[in-house]
Parts: C-alpha cells; structure tokens; sequence
C-alpha cells in the first residue's frame, strides 16, 4: 500500500496485532509507582488492572511527539508515501492536536485524524482505514471520511466501584460512599468528546441489563437509514470467566451481529478501575457516498 495507517494503544490494538493487520502502533505510556511503561509493550492488561487492585499510585500519560514522529519515520523508511494517523479522541487527550502541529514538518505527508473516538470505536475507525487503503483512497481522503462519520458512534460503560472515579475527581467522597453503600452502579457515556454519566442501576446485572438496553436502542437509530452497524465489546475484568459471561449477554442481545471483545484500554480503565463492562456500537461507511 503506498498509504499506512497508525494508531495508538488507545484503539486496543497492540504491537503484535497490529503487524497482522499491516498498521504501526504508538503504544501509550501509564506510569506506575513513578516508573513508565508502555501499553502492550512491557505491561499487559492482566499486570495493569492488578496494580489498581493493589492501590498503586497509577496515572496515564500522552506519548511524547518524538515516540509519536519516531514511528513515522519507521513507516516512511519502509517506503510508504504518506500515512493517515488515528489518535484518540481530541476531546479527551491533547495527544491529537500536538500531533497535528508536528505533522507540518512532513510536507503534507502525515494526515492526523481527529476521529472523536477510543477503544473500541476507534478500532472500528481504524479497520476502516486500512479497508480504504487497501482500495487505494488517498491519505487525504480516508482522513476527510473519517473525521466525517466520527460522530457515528456511541459507548457505554458500566462502572462495578466508585473507588476509581472518586480518585480522579468526577465524583465526591460523600457520593462515593452513600453509591457504594447502596450498590448503585453507573453508566457512563462516550460520545465524541468525554466521559459523560449517562444512568444508574441497582446491582451489577441491572446495570448491565440497562446498560444492554440503552445499546439496542441506540443501534435502532443508527439503522434507521438502513445503515449496517459494527459491535465491540470491552471489560476490565479480572477473570476470564467474567470476560466469556458479559460477552454472551451482548452476543444475546445482538444476535447475527458480527462481536470483536478487546480488554479495556488503559486510558479509561484508569479512571472507571477493574470490573467495568462496556461496549461500542458504529455505523458501518458506505463506500462511494463520500
């Protein structure tokens, strides 16, 4: 392909993935008892949620522009012509627009989307681009497609404890304390920009019932233009028995659904902790209508 694609850790798509699916990944710092590692590099998920549980000092961080521009260069000394790169969302990390400000020095040869996505829905966006490479749209106009149907997705993201949002700050101790106290579980909403509340439920299996809910409906109306919808399921567990059982809830609940499962990234297991369930829905492009 005389275009690449590159995306960071965010999307949940590691290093070793990656090469299979012909993309380069910037893999996203979190820094751990003030020692940095890199997401999928020399910490995986399993190591990352046991050091919440543990009550490590855990915080997330940006690559650095030189990490960022070093695998540019990577890709440009294996003889591609331009790249198309897929960060996370510009409205939850200044990741995006620190590198669209350094991708000037490449003479119009790197395109920064500002795609409004992570996890899931981002993978989403990023199988897309290399689906258009591999047609031979330009850098330029995968970026245009992109960054047009970036609203085109939903996520939600039931939390099992408020330990980890009152840490970073979106709730209050008092809050925190009287939610546990009655088991209330939130759900959060990603849709473009943040991290927004969206519902509460009684109990981990009303939240994911509703959190189930909410996803059907929201998949109704993307469909109403006949439009075809992709699926992602993402969790925080600590076990695998747990992974298998939120997933066949979704599986039930969209069945004839294609459903790819990633753990949680980083970046949002940081703030919602271990035991968080989500899932993605996005409108599939309709190639030749842009």
């Amino acid at each position: 392909m005389a275009t690449a694609v590159v995306t960071d850790s965010n999307s949940g798509i590691f290093a070793k993935e990656g090469k299979g699916m012909g993309i380069h990944i910037v893999p996203m710092p979190v820094i751990i008892n003030d020692k940095t590692y890199y997401e999928g590099v020399d910490l995986m998920h399993e190591e990352f949620y046991q050091c919440l549980v543990e009550c490590k000092k855990v915080s997330t961080s940006q690559p650095s522009i030189a990490e960022i521009m070093d695998v540019w260069d990577t890709v440009f000394s294996k003889g591609y012509d331009e790249l198309v790169y897929i960060p996370m969302s510009s409205g939850l990390s200044n990741s995006c627009q620190t590198a669209k400000i350094f991708a000037d020095e490449y003479d119009g040869k790197v395109h920064v989307v500002d795609n409004h996505r992570i996890s899931v829905t981002q993978r989403q966006s990023v199988e897309d681009a290399v689906r258009l490479a591999q047609k031979g749209y330009k850098a330029q106009k995968i970026k245009d497609i992109l960054e047009k149907t970036a609203y085109d997705s939903i996520i939600y993201v039931g939390v099992e404890t408020l330990k980890y949002l009152k840490r970073g700050g979106r709730i209050t101790p008092a809050a925190a304390a009287m939610g546990e106290l009655l088991n209330i579980k939130p759900i959060l909403i990603i849709a473009g920009e943040k991290l927004d509340a969206f519902a509460k439920a009684r109990g981990t299996k009303s939240a994911k019932k509703r959190l189930i809910d909410a996803m059907l409906k929201s998949a109704e109306e993307m469909k109403k233009d006949g439009a075809q919808i992709r699926v992602g399921v993402a969790g925080s567990f600590l076990t695998k028995e747990e992974d298998m059982e939120w997933l066949a809830m979704v599986q039930e609940a969209f069945a004839g659904e294609e459903i790819h499962y990633d753990p949680l990234t980083f970046s949002v297991g940081c703030h919602v902790g271990p035991g968080a369930f989500g899932m993605g829905i996005s409108k599939k492009i309709q190639e030749g209508i842009y």
